[in-house]
């Protein structure tokens, strides 16, 4: 059975300011999400399914639309709202966005039996990602409770114009994930340190070493993962009437899960150098370096030709 591919493009870009999972990138007017895609049917991924707002569906359809892709994968939709939530609970009141990532996952429920891999729509992986997550979960295709994550060195997804989120991995002897912690605010210093202005110790600088493995939100899950989501976002609905802004992030249900024995998580090293665009100052260096990679032959000029 093919995988599929989860891509999570219902956020609305507030620091990008625009809806940047549309904006065209390559020299055909490839978006970030097109080499995704593309790279995911090398990897022999069988469908596609984008988790986007029904505010902007029309827009979002007519651009990436299973026409895009020249039927070479299945293409199907899941919407993240704010008042899609467990029955009994309500959303509190001043709240006006969705839960966070692994809400969005949730979304996915109807569209996927299948094992299947989970991306952000506006980050650029590289094929060889694609490869290592398909290729584990056809491994370990009906073995539930075994999920992956591709991991990034630190040094290699920074931007230079700005701080940035990150999960960062700590892992045993074996390769597989104890700990994932969403770190905000990740940023170079002007003396070349890598690290975060802690709030929780009064701005303190907290330095984190380059060299250590984070999450880019590639993931590689079985369906069961949809049934320990829902059982855990309502603890942390309850945890969290009062915060409106608690987010239900990937690497808080990934943890909950490993340190109650239910999952393991292998972590698959990755040497590539991320790229995407999380502010706009971004994208001329994400353009430079795909016209490089087509320069290379890693991809056609125009994908979809």
């Amino acid at each position: 059975m093919k995988p599929t591919l989860l891509v999570l493009a219902a956020g609305m870009g507030s620091r990008y300011g625009s809806l940047k999972q549309m904006d065209p990138m390559g020299p055909g007017g490839e978006a970030i999400i097109d080499y995704s895609i593309y790279d995911a049917i090398r990897a022999g991924f069988g469908k596609v399914v984008f988790v986007i707002r029904h505010q902007f569906e029309e827009d979002f359809k007519k651009i990436f639309s299973v026409n895009r892709f020249g039927g070479r994968i299945e293409v199907d939709y899941a919407f993240q709202e704010l008042d899609y939530i467990p029955y009994g609970f309500q959303v509190p009141k001043g709240r006006t966005k969705p839960w966070g990532t692994n809400h969005a996952v949730m979304m996915g429920q109807s569209c996927i039996s299948e094992p299947f891999a989970v991306i952000n729509s506006d980050d650029f992986y590289g094929r060889d990602s694609y490869m290592e997550v398909a290729g584990f979960l056809r491994e370990n295709e009906g073995g539930k409770g075994v999920y992956c994550m591709i991991g990034y060195k630190l040094k290699n997804t920074l931007s230079e114009n700005g701080s940035v989120s990150r999960g960062v991995c700590k892992t045993d002897s074996e390769g597989y994930l104890q700990d994932v912690v969403e770190t905000l605010g990740i940023k170079k210093y002007e003396d070349g340190k890598v690290g975060f202005d802690d709030e929780g110790k009064g701005g303190a600088r907290t330095e984190l070493d380059p060299e250590c493995l984070v999450s880019m939100n590639i993931w590689g899950f079985t369906p069961e993962y949809f049934d320990h989501s829902s059982e855990i976002f309502k603890h942390f609905l309850t945890a969290n009437t009062d915060n409106l802004k608690a987010e239900f992030y990937i690497p808080y249900v990934v943890n909950q899960l490993i340190k109650a024995g239910t999952i393991r998580l292998k972590v698959l090293p990755c040497e590539a150098r991320w790229f995407g665009v999380t502010y706009k100052e971004d994208r001329p260096d994400v353009v430079s370096k795909i016209n490089k990679l087509i320069e290379e032959g890693v991809y056609p000029k125009y994908l979809w030709a």
